[in-house]
Protein backbone atom coordinates (compact mmCIF):
# COMPACT_ATOMS: atom_id res chain seq x y z
CA UNK A 1 0.00 0.00 0.00
CA UNK A 2 1.39 3.38 -1.02
CA UNK A 3 -1.39 5.70 0.12
CA UNK A 4 -5.00 6.12 1.13
CA UNK A 5 -7.94 7.95 -0.37
CA UNK A 6 -10.95 8.97 1.70
CA UNK A 7 -14.30 10.34 0.56
CA UNK A 8 -16.78 11.64 3.11
CA UNK A 9 -20.38 10.85 2.13
CA UNK A 10 -23.71 12.25 3.26
CA UNK A 11 -25.52 9.19 4.74
CA UNK A 12 -29.00 10.36 3.71
CA UNK A 13 -28.18 10.90 0.03
CA UNK A 14 -24.97 8.94 -0.70
CA UNK A 15 -23.59 12.18 -2.21
CA UNK A 16 -20.38 13.80 -1.06
CA UNK A 17 -20.72 15.24 2.42
CA UNK A 18 -21.11 19.02 2.79
CA UNK A 19 -17.63 19.53 4.26
CA UNK A 20 -14.89 21.83 2.97
CA UNK A 21 -12.85 19.00 1.42
CA UNK A 22 -14.97 15.85 1.00
CA UNK A 23 -12.17 13.96 -0.77
CA UNK A 24 -8.69 13.61 0.64
CA UNK A 25 -5.72 11.49 -0.31
CA UNK A 26 -2.43 10.93 1.46
CA UNK A 27 0.72 8.94 0.88
CA UNK A 28 2.96 8.27 -2.10
CA UNK A 29 0.46 9.08 -4.85
CA UNK A 30 2.67 10.16 -7.75
CA UNK A 31 3.00 7.28 -10.19
CA UNK A 32 0.48 5.17 -8.30
CA UNK A 33 -3.27 4.78 -8.43
CA UNK A 34 -6.20 3.01 -6.88
CA UNK A 35 -6.08 -0.36 -8.64
CA UNK A 36 -9.07 -2.53 -9.51
CA UNK A 37 -8.02 -5.98 -10.69
CA UNK A 38 -4.52 -6.99 -11.75
CA UNK A 39 -3.40 -5.73 -15.14
CA UNK A 40 -1.70 -8.40 -17.20
CA UNK A 41 -1.75 -7.05 -20.75
CA UNK A 42 -4.72 -4.64 -21.00
CA UNK A 43 -6.07 -2.02 -18.59
CA UNK A 44 -7.96 1.25 -18.28
CA UNK A 45 -6.54 4.31 -16.54
CA UNK A 46 -8.51 7.41 -15.58
CA UNK A 47 -8.41 10.41 -13.30
CA UNK A 48 -11.02 9.74 -10.67
CA UNK A 49 -12.57 6.94 -8.70
CA UNK A 50 -16.03 7.82 -9.99
CA UNK A 51 -14.87 7.50 -13.59
CA UNK A 52 -13.20 4.14 -13.08
CA UNK A 53 -15.99 2.72 -10.93
CA UNK A 54 -18.54 3.78 -13.56
CA UNK A 55 -16.57 1.98 -16.26
CA UNK A 56 -16.26 -1.09 -14.04
CA UNK A 57 -20.06 -1.22 -13.80
CA UNK A 58 -20.18 -2.32 -17.44
CA UNK A 59 -16.68 -3.87 -17.66
CA UNK A 60 -16.17 -5.56 -14.27
CA UNK A 61 -13.37 -7.83 -15.45
CA UNK A 62 -11.29 -5.07 -17.07
CA UNK A 63 -8.34 -4.14 -14.83
CA UNK A 64 -8.27 -0.42 -14.10
CA UNK A 65 -6.48 2.29 -12.16
CA UNK A 66 -7.80 5.61 -10.84
CA UNK A 67 -4.93 8.08 -10.58
CA UNK A 68 -6.96 10.52 -8.38
CA UNK A 69 -6.09 13.65 -10.40
CA UNK A 70 -5.14 14.75 -13.90
CA UNK A 71 -1.54 15.39 -12.87
CA UNK A 72 -1.27 11.96 -11.29
CA UNK A 73 -2.81 10.35 -14.38
CA UNK A 74 -0.10 11.87 -16.55
CA UNK A 75 2.54 10.37 -14.20
CA UNK A 76 0.94 6.94 -13.72
CA UNK A 77 3.47 4.09 -13.81
CA UNK A 78 2.48 1.39 -16.28
CA UNK A 79 2.62 -2.25 -15.25
CA UNK A 80 5.23 -4.48 -16.87
CA UNK A 81 3.89 -6.56 -19.74
CA UNK A 82 1.13 -4.11 -20.68
CA UNK A 83 0.34 -4.17 -24.41
CA UNK A 84 -2.78 -1.97 -24.55
CA UNK A 85 -3.81 0.95 -22.36
CA UNK A 86 -7.24 2.55 -22.52
CA UNK A 87 -7.26 6.12 -21.28
CA UNK A 88 -10.61 7.26 -19.87
CA UNK A 89 -10.57 10.96 -20.69
CA UNK A 90 -12.50 13.60 -18.78
CA UNK A 91 -13.75 16.32 -21.13
CA UNK A 92 -11.83 19.29 -19.74
CA UNK A 93 -8.42 20.84 -20.56
CA UNK A 94 -6.62 19.10 -17.68
CA UNK A 95 -8.09 15.73 -18.71
CA UNK A 96 -7.04 16.20 -22.32
CA UNK A 97 -3.46 17.12 -21.33
CA UNK A 98 -3.14 14.22 -18.89
CA UNK A 99 -4.33 11.69 -21.46
CA UNK A 100 -2.01 13.07 -24.14
CA UNK A 101 0.97 12.94 -21.79
CA UNK A 102 0.30 9.38 -20.61
CA UNK A 103 -0.49 8.22 -24.16
CA UNK A 104 2.86 9.58 -25.38
CA UNK A 105 4.68 7.82 -22.52
CA UNK A 106 2.83 4.56 -23.19
CA UNK A 107 3.58 4.61 -26.91
CA UNK A 108 7.24 5.36 -26.20
CA UNK A 109 7.25 2.20 -24.05
CA UNK A 110 5.70 0.14 -26.87
CA UNK A 111 2.19 0.09 -25.41
CA UNK A 112 -0.80 0.75 -27.65
CA UNK A 113 -2.70 3.71 -26.16
CA UNK A 114 -6.37 4.24 -27.02
CA UNK A 115 -8.50 7.07 -25.67
CA UNK A 116 -12.03 6.42 -24.41
CA UNK A 117 -14.22 9.51 -24.79
CA UNK A 118 -17.42 10.01 -22.77
CA UNK A 119 -20.62 11.28 -24.37
CA UNK A 120 -20.94 13.94 -21.63
CA UNK A 121 -18.25 15.44 -19.36
CA UNK A 122 -17.06 12.15 -17.84
CA UNK A 123 -18.03 8.48 -17.66
CA UNK A 124 -19.73 8.86 -14.26
CA UNK A 125 -22.03 11.47 -15.74
CA UNK A 126 -22.66 9.16 -18.72
CA UNK A 127 -23.67 6.35 -16.36
CA UNK A 128 -25.86 8.55 -14.13
CA UNK A 129 -27.52 10.63 -16.87
CA UNK A 130 -27.63 8.26 -19.85
CA UNK A 131 -27.66 4.84 -18.16
CA UNK A 132 -25.63 1.67 -18.32
CA UNK A 133 -26.87 0.58 -21.74
CA UNK A 134 -25.81 3.83 -23.44
CA UNK A 135 -22.46 3.72 -21.62
CA UNK A 136 -21.97 0.08 -22.63
CA UNK A 137 -22.78 0.77 -26.30
CA UNK A 138 -20.53 3.81 -26.41
CA UNK A 139 -17.63 1.85 -24.94
CA UNK A 140 -18.06 -1.12 -27.28
CA UNK A 141 -17.67 1.20 -30.25
CA UNK A 142 -14.35 2.51 -28.84
CA UNK A 143 -12.73 -0.76 -27.76
CA UNK A 144 -10.45 -2.92 -29.86
CA UNK A 145 -12.47 -5.88 -31.19
CA UNK A 146 -10.68 -8.46 -29.02
CA UNK A 147 -11.50 -6.46 -25.85
CA UNK A 148 -15.25 -6.10 -26.55
CA UNK A 149 -16.08 -9.39 -24.78
CA UNK A 150 -14.96 -7.71 -21.52
CA UNK A 151 -18.08 -5.49 -21.65
CA UNK A 152 -20.93 -7.00 -19.65
CA UNK A 153 -23.95 -7.33 -21.93
CA UNK A 154 -26.61 -7.52 -19.22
Amino acid sequence: MTGAHRTWLEPASACKAPVSTPRRAMGLLLGNGVRFGRAVDVMIAGEGLETILSLRQVMPSMPAAAALSANHLAALELPAGLRRLYLARDDDPAGHRAVETLADRARAAGVEALTLVPALDDFNEDLRQLGAEVLRNGLCAQLAPDDRPLVRLT
